[in-house]
């Protein structure tokens, strides 16, 4: 079922089509850090000939992409941070090549606008595709009932969060489909809680496998309702499957250990814990982290992950912690092939997972200082106050 793609240039993104050509996942990481670097350079000179801005901070720099000569040198293209796109709009293709726009934000706070051609948003779904294949959750064959802890959006709503859930709906029939997140009219939504615990009870009494995607806040807040409710705990089918994505921010009196959570997800679902796996990711970078079967983010083929000191943002070991930096040729609509985030983040070797995936992980430990962005995650948690 994955797609054939092409480079808006094969001429000049020849070896960025080679790198998102890549099949499987999780090998030959260090294979292909000579094709993977060619890669880079190649979207870095694009961006350079096609967005002006990027062509100037580059200038700034003094940066050429021939100085680019091993993973190292990677770090010396030029990067932009996350937050940068909630201020900014800048664009390396015409408006007409616009294929999609999506903002990071929900009800409130600031939005990064992200504008993607087809090639863009087409590669970044073609990973999702080949990452759930490897796992086996393309099941074309077997019929699911949804629960979507996201927002429930109108027909032009550009919600990444939103648009992300709904297509995660493809890899296997939908039979029903719950939004957790209601429209309440005007743009707003509000948590519907009770609506989800009926959901829960609906959907295992049907036997069909249930698919449960979105914000863990919602979800943990549904499942402690209902144990405080004394609802006995249901049992869902085997091969029902949780993957979550947005993370606590903004919500951290809320956050339990990942491990209770999903104790508690197997208490009440009866969701065996393998088919329990979050998801990091962004609308300023698409490329998706999935949990392994212990749980860990491991680095896919597509991009290279560092971590960088937080004063100097000289580049740290494996376990130090740091801001977190992606690179990733993927992207040829915006330049954002080298962003740093807010998040702060570990990377370690993949031997000390022992899941058996070869690439290294990285753990996120929360934000990084104080500001008044808002993520989706954050804007979607303010749904909560109140409401516990």
């Amino acid at each position: 079922m994955v797609q054939k793609l092409s480079v808006p240039d094969t001429e000049k993104l020849k070896a960025v089509q080679d790198v998102c050509d890549l099949s499987d996942p999780y090998v030959g990481l260090e294979k292909e850090n000579e094709k993977f670097i060619e890669a880079m350079k190649e979207v870095t000179s694009w961006h350079m000939q096609k967005c002006d801005y990027y062509k100037k901070l580059a200038a700034s720099q003094d940066f050429k992409p021939s100085s680019v000569k091993n993973l190292n040198d990677l770090l010396s293209i030029p990067h932009l941070w996350a937050h940068f796109f909630k201020a900014h709009e800048v664009l390396s293709v015409p408006e007409k090549d616009i294929f999609l726009h999506l903002t990071s934000s929900g009800t409130t706070g600031q939005k990064s606008q992200i504008f993607f051609d087809e090639w863009t948003i087409r590669s970044a779904q073609r990973m999702v595709d080949l990452i759930f294949e490897k796992y086996g959750w393309v099941t074309p064959e077997q019929k699911c009932n949804y629960i979507l802890f996201s927002y429930e959006t109108e027909s032009s709503s550009k919600l990444g969060t939103a648009y992300t859930d709904n297509f995660l709906c493809k890899y296997a029939p939908v039979n029903q489909v719950f939004t957790a997140l209601k429209l309440t009219g005007g743009g707003g939504h509000e948590f519907d809680c009770f609506g989800t615990i009926d959901a829960f009870i609906d959907f295992a009494r049907q036997g069909l496998p249930v698919r449960l995607f979105g914000f863990p806040a919602f979800f943990y807040f549904a499942l402690e309702r209902m144990k405080k409710l004394g609802i006995a705990p249901v049992k869902m089918h085997p091969d029902s499957l949780v993957f979550l994505g947005g993370g606590w921010k903004g919500h951290a009196d809320k956050a339990i250990d990942k491990n209770d959570f999903y104790a508690l997800v197997e208490e009440m679902l009866g969701i065996p814990n393998e088919r329990l796996r979050d998801g990091f990711g962004s609308v300023e970078h698409c490329v998706p982290y999935v949990e392994c079967k212990n749980h860990e983010f491991h680095v896919p083929v597509w991009s290279r992950v560092f971590i960088r000191d937080v004063e100097t943002l000289r580049p740290l070991d494996y376990e130090q912690k740091g801001f977190l930096h992606f690179i990733s040729p993927y992207i040829t609509s915006m330049p954002a092939h080298s962003v740093i985030m807010g998040d702060m983040a570990s990377l370690h070797s993949p031997e000390s997972c022992g899941c058996g995936l070869p690439t290294p992980y990285f753990r996120i430990h929360g934000r990084a200082g104080v500001s008044k962005n808002k993520s989706c995650a954050l804007a979607a948690s303010e749904l909560l106050k109140g409401k516990s």
